[in-house]
């Protein structure tokens, strides 16, 4: 099945627009097809009709009765750690990550950059010294090589046509 995401009941969801941005909601009543009531109870999102395009739906989906009161929502969202698996998502760590790169000042960029420059410059050091290693044992392209020299010589082309004197 393609989809694993459905709009349904319990189903948690980030706000991607409006007051509300970047805050964890829990679908409690679908309305028409475009709109849901949300109830966010840890998140201070009060109980509202959303868009659905204003949602994004996650992975994650608690269990409560059909149009629940905010009082069983929370117990729900508790009991489920919904917060905590979400804070170890990595699409929650990718949105951390660039809020963080968001406060950055002129002085870190300059630090970040020249601190990737050095990383680049050892990558590629190491990274050359192990492809001549690989080039010399004859790896470099997945197929062992003869080695040039060879320990057998072999015979010259002058040779082979000579007869051989009896």
């Amino acid at each position: 099945m393609p989809f694993q995401r459905f709009v349904e009941t319990g189903r948690v969801a980030v706000v991607s627009d409006g007051p509300y941005k970047g805050k964890l909601v829990s679908i409690v009543d679908v309305i028409d097809q475009t709109r849901v009531l949300v109830d966010g109870p840890e998140t201070q999102v009060p109980r509202s009709q959303l868009r659905l395009n204003q949602l994004d739906l996650t992975k994650f989906r608690i269990n409560f009765p059909f149009s629940a009161s905010t009082k069983v929502v929370r117990k729900s969202w508790k009991d489920n750690k919904v917060q905590e698996s979400w804070e170890k998502s990595v699409w929650a760590q990718k949105i951390a990550a660039k809020e963080k790169r968001a406060q950055l000042t002129d002085f870190d960029r300059f630090k970040l950059r020249r601190a990737r420059s050095r990383r680049n410059k050892i990558r590629t050091v190491s990274f050359l010294a192990l492809r001549k290693a690989s080039s010399r044992n004859g790896f470099l392209y997945g197929k062992k090589k003869m080695a040039k020299g060879g320990d057998k010589p072999r015979p010259s082309k002058k040779a082979a046509k000579k007869p051989a004197k009896k």
